[in-house]
């Protein structure tokens, strides 16, 4: 009789358990995959089921993005980090051919969401003025805007020497050339410290702002207070980034590239 009752008590335990068993393994809400270029964190489901929204950084991510990253994955949009950094002709070519590739070939939005931390700025605002009718928005991680703003610029990268700065800046530099970006309306978006002695707010995000507006395009500047150029989280884990990428994924698909 008690081998009957434990056989029964058993049996009854692997019912309870079995479809437990029997549920399948959880799906990823993403896919990382490693592309000519770059390399693409694939959200699935995409934001509207009709267009791929995806946000495009520069220069690589890594673990500081993770808390940004997981909140564009969990909105459906996908991340993208490719082309070059440090600005330059060559930079902007190699950043056209990674926008081919993600739209083109890949079928993503035709309009990314740029995002360009420190010297990353200078390749993603600088693609996005030469290209404004294929930009949705511009958000910077205390981007270097200005050439002339940021010791660490490699002029090479541009083709011209330290004497002829000041006579060709115009022809290369972010902040001198905002006039189409501003006309396409493209919203843009930057955090920045006060206490940034690398790239300085005055002359890189705080200067954007201000020629910027006074071309009539919208920008966003939020300036945490005694921050200088590092790696504190509140840099990386801004809700007011987040919820302005989100809110300018949506209308990825409302304006399509000329």
């Amino acid at each position: 009789m008690k081998t009957l009752t434990y056989l029964s008590a058993l049996f009854v335990f692997v019912l309870l358990i079995e479809p437990a068993r029997a549920q399948p393994a959880p799906k990823k809400a993403f896919e990382v995959e490693k592309i000519p270029g770059g390399r693409l964190i694939a959200a699935k489901p995409e934001l509207t089921g009709k267009t791929k929204a995806w946000v495009w950084y520069a220069p690589a991510l890594g673990e500081a993005e993770e808390w940004m990253v997981e909140r564009f994955l969990e909105a459906g949009i996908s991340v993208a980090a490719g082309g070059a950094a440090y600005g330059g002709p060559a930079a902007i070519k190699s950043q056209t051919a990674f926008y081919v590739e993600m739209t083109e070939k890949r079928g993503y939005a035709k309009n990314p969401i740029l995002i360009g931390r420190s010297q990353g700025g200078l390749t993603t605002l600088g693609w996005a003025v030469e290209n404004p009718d294929k930009v949705a928005a511009f958000a910077g991680i205390y981007p270097v805007c200005n050439i002339a703003g940021w010791n660490g610029v490699n002029l090479g990268n541009y083709g011209i020497k330290k004497d002829e700065l000041a006579d060709r800046l115009k022809e290369f530099n972010p902040v001198d050339r905002l006039e189409k970006l501003a006309q396409a309306k493209v919203p843009l978006f930057a955090i920045h410290g006060d206490k940034d002695t690398t790239v300085p707010l005055e002359t890189n995000s705080g200067l954007l702002k201000e020629r910027y507006t006074k071309l009539g395009g919208t920008m966003q500047l939020v300036v945490p207070p005694g921050q200088g150029h590092s790696m504190w989280k509140g840099f990386f884990q801004c809700q007011e980034l987040v919820d302005f990428v989100k809110f300018h994924a949506k209308t990825q698909a409302q304006r399509p590239a000329k």
